[in-house]
């Protein structure tokens, strides 16, 4: 099984989202969004910028 996207609401009322590896594990999460669209959208967006983003190394 791939990784996943779930979309999910916090505490404070907001909509987030966080990429799970197939084992579970969360390797990403996502900044608070006012409604579940713009959450989803911003999966959306994280799959287009990392299809062949490279990988660097930096200081900090």
């Amino acid at each position: 099984m791939a990784g996943k996207f779930e979309v999910y609401e916090d505490r404070a009322g907001k909509f987030r989202f966080r990429l799970k590896a197939s084992n579970g594990q969360v390797v990403a999460t996502g900044e608070a969004y006012e409604t579940r669209a713009a959450a989803k959208k911003g999966c959306e967006s994280v799959q287009k910028a990392a299809d062949g983003a490279p990988v660097v190394e930096t200081d900090s």
